[in-house]
């Protein structure tokens, strides 16, 4: 299963916080994308995912609509999206993706969560570079060789292509990701992507045990709880 497995995982703990948080997160960048890009899905081929994402874990659609509503209102807000790179126990690594209106409450935030653990903060790029940075797509209904033609056909160059149980995994660059499920929904009309992502993918995996497994854990339940974390992914097979 490899890699789609892992964005899986991260997917599933982004879901896995309060309703409310999650709410709350998907509100604020429904607004962002929506006052960035416009708040029509003709034009904003961004906010229509998002909002289609949304609705896949059952936000509700008073919602997404309050959120789009409020751009269309002339509201003014403005939010952020800050990542922050930390070493947890045994060689553990962690990229927080944060989304806020207070950069300064953020990251003091994460430094408290950092503190009570007893881990490290990194600099920028001190933990990235240790992953992937890539969209990831899977879907039934093509093999490899079918996707893999429907792509060429629209000129997208992908980075790999897997399949697992009848499932065809895509992973390209995060800025193709619009543009590889057009090429293959021009190819399966019907198509459903069971994995839409842009992901961090971890190159090298390790595994915990003990202290230092406890410790980790309730590093994640701590970050899980910060208001502004959207989400947490790290090379810790758990």
């Amino acid at each position: 299963m490899g890699r789609a497995y892992e964005v899986r995982k991260a997917s599933i703990q982004k879901t896995g916080a309060a309703k409310a948080k999650l709410y709350s997160m998907y509100a604020r960048e429904i607004y962002q994308v929506a006052k960035t890009g416009g708040t029509e899905f003709e034009s904003n081929s961004a906010l229509k995912r998002l909002v289609d994402k949304a609705k896949k874990e059952q936000v509700p659609s008073d919602i997404i609509n309050r959120a789009i509503d409020k751009v269309n209102s002339g509201a003014d807000e403005t939010y952020t999206s800050t990542n922050y790179e930390l070493f947890g126990p045994a060689g553990s690594t962690l990229i927080v993706c944060c989304l806020t209106d207070n950069v300064n409450r953020s990251v003091s935030s994460v430094r408290a969560v950092v503190n009570k653990c007893h881990v490290k903060m990194g600099t920028q790029g001190s933990v990235s570079y240790m992953y992937d940075h890539q969209c990831v797509i899977s879907f039934k209904g093509l093999d490899e060789e079918e996707a893999l033609e429907a792509l060429i056909e629209a000129g997208i160059d992908i980075d790999d292509i897997e399949t697992d149980n009848g499932e065809t995994i895509i992973y390209g660059k995060p800025s193709d990701l619009f543009n590889i499920k057009e090429a293959i929904t021009k190819k399966l009309n019907d198509v459903t992507f069971d994995i839409d992502e842009i992901t961090y993918i971890a190159k090298d995996k390790v595994t915990l045990t003990g202290e230092d497994l406890e410790t980790f854990k309730k590093l994640l339940t701590m970050l899980d709880e910060v208001e502004d974390v959207q989400t947490v992914y790290h090379n810790v097979e758990l």
